[in-house]
């Protein structure tokens, strides 16, 4: 099974000890597949249509799955226009089996304080995210919300990396754990 995993600093496991700690990877473990993974650190959805889209071409993967948007939202992009470049991204995707998956909280990291303070990065990853579900539901994809379990550790040890923004390896094992149901459900036939 051929696999990509399209995003940003979220998807590559950006504050991870290596790659095979980051959330994909753990899922093509358990697929098992061959991961293709060219997620972008700072990435936005236009760098991802840009330079990432044109693998599912290339690739032909068996399973997507796309988390991306936090960096359109911390450069001042609205919710509209965030919108127009998810449809191309979920559009190029729909005849695939995908998982969409949210814009994780991030509004408790010490790094928020850098994009507006905790309440603003919070109404606006809430913003973001309502679009994201809206237009992979439309599509008839699987959504998987972080933002519980990317708040259920919280000082915990390894929860966030030595940068102070991103997931340290812990809280990615915990993303793959909230994403592996609706992959399997996907890729798994039922018993």
């Amino acid at each position: 099974m051929r696999y990509l995993a399209l995003g940003d600093s979220y998807t590559i496991g950006t504050g991870a000890s290596d790659e095979s700690h980051s959330w994909p990877s753990i899922i093509a473990r358990r697929v098992p597949a061959e991961l293709t993974n060219p997620a972008v650190n700072g990435y936005t959805t236009e760098d991802l249509i840009r330079d990432e889209l044109p693998l599912v071409e290339t690739v032909r993967p068996d399973l997507v799955t796309v988390l991306i948007g936090v960096n359109d939202l911390v450069q001042g992009r609205g919710p509209d226009g965030y919108r127009r470049s998810l449809r191309t991204i979920y559009d190029a995707v729909s005849k695939r089996r995908v998982v969409a998956v949210s814009i994780p909280t991030w509004s408790y990291v010490p790094a928020a304080a850098d994009f507006g303070g905790s309440e603003q990065v919070e109404r606006l990853t809430t913003a973001f995210n309502e679009v994201a579900r809206d237009e992979a539901l439309a599509r008839g994809f699987a959504w998987v919300d972080l933002g519980p379990v990317s708040t259920s550790g919280i000082g915990r040890e390894g929860w966030v990396a030595s940068d102070r923004l991103h997931p340290g390896d812990v809280q990615y094992a915990m993303w793959a754990d909230v994403i592996w149901p609706a992959v399997r459900e996907l890729v798994q036939p039922p018993p």
